[in-house]
């Protein structure tokens, strides 16, 4: 399918999908924190939150099988009467969730081409803590992987792709990774900022502005005081737990919650870093800022990717941000949906 060729004639060859190149932001937004800040702002989640409602799609919630008795929520979205031409697995970032506004904005684009997308919610983000008795932690893959199955399995006759951001990001990439061996039919994947190295990602936020600190360790720390109240005789940690910085809370949550022996141990265990894909089979599309204070674009460089991925770079864009002017318009979400419909088939 992929190795073959179809050439179309001009007048009904599609138009070229945009890429990294294409977006030029006006000066005033070309901060990367600036942008970073803009992507999470109360504008841009009302923004998504009025776009997906003005689609006219229908939503309802599954909740899916993660192998193991583990259950994830995810929101399907459909435009009832409009003929489907895919299905769109959409994974968010850390501290995250389903109702974040690049997931409602690329999931109102993918709608209006007429896809249906599953925005999929971590175990512990979103209003999902009631689930699972046990912590989220970054190398918990298996139950991602098994969700897709399960969402595959219930909407088994679209061509299935998928799409991460940040965190997301590197999820939908080891998903593409273990898509074969789990039977998942995946045609494409494609991610934005994904997080590459753990170890530099954590090295960024404590030597960067305190804000991002602040931000990430507040709503875990939220997220953390959420699982105490509904199951203390398992989670009975104390205050003085939460009030560690966020290198040490993720060395608690190591040594307390998972089998690795030590924090570079898990570090490595979700890395994608180095030659970690080169045995990715799915077409994948990824996109990066190179002022990306979050990911840090020198990590990139050393980074092997095979023939069937490629690294789009954009200058500016922040960590998930990619504005493109006051009304909060997100170029991500347009470069998103237009890879993601190439992995439908287009060519």
């Amino acid at each position: 399918m992929y190795g073959d060729t179809l050439t179309l004639p001009p007048e009904v060859a599609p138009p070229p999908m945009v890429t990294a190149a294409d977006y030029c932001p006006p000066r005033w937004l070309r901060n990367p924190h600036v942008q970073s800040v803009l992507s999470s702002s109360a504008l841009r989640r009302s923004r998504g939150q009025r776009l997906l409602e003005s689609s006219g799609a229908v939503t309802t919630e599954h909740i899916l099988d993660g192998g193991d008795g583990v259950r994830l929520q995810a929101w399907h979205s459909a435009v009832p009467g409009q003929p489907v031409r895919g299905l769109a697995l959409l994974l968010h970032g850390w501290e995250g969730s389903a109702e974040s506004s690049y997931m409602r904005m690329t999931a109102a684009t993918m709608l209006a081409r007429g896809f249906e997308v599953v925005r999929l919610n971590f175990r512990d983000h979103g209003d999902t803590h009631h689930l699972n008795e046990e912590l989220f932690h970054s190398n918990r893959l298996d139950e991602v992987v098994h969700a897709a199955v399960d969402v595959s399995r219930r909407f088994g006759s679209r061509p299935m792709v998928i799409a991460g951001f940040s965190l997301g990001g590197n999820f939908a990439l080891r998903l593409g990774l273990r898509a074969p061996q789990a039977g998942l039919p995946l045609q494409r994947v494609v991610a934005v900022c994904p997080v590459l190295d753990p170890a530099t990602t954590m090295d960024s936020i404590q030597r960067g502005p305190a804000f991002y600190d602040w931000y990430f360790t507040r709503k875990w720390r939220s997220s953390l005081i959420r699982k105490r109240e509904l199951f203390p005789a398992l989670h009975n940690f104390d205050n003085a737990t939460l009030s560690l910085d966020i290198r040490a809370l993720t060395d608690w949550l190591v040594r307390r919650h998972t089998s690795f022996a030590s924090l570079d141990d898990y570090f490595n265990g979700y890395s994608i870093a180095g030659d970690r894909l080169i045995g990715l089979q799915v077409p994948a599309d990824i996109l990066m800022a190179e002022d990306d204070p979050v990911i840090p674009f020198d990590s990139f460089r050393d980074w092997q990717l095979p023939d069937c991925a490629r690294l789009e770079i954009a200058p500016w864009g922040g960590h998930c941000g990619f504005i493109e002017n006051a009304a909060c318009d997100g170029f991500a979400e347009r470069w998103v949906a237009e890879h993601l419909d190439a992995g439908r088939g287009r060519r």
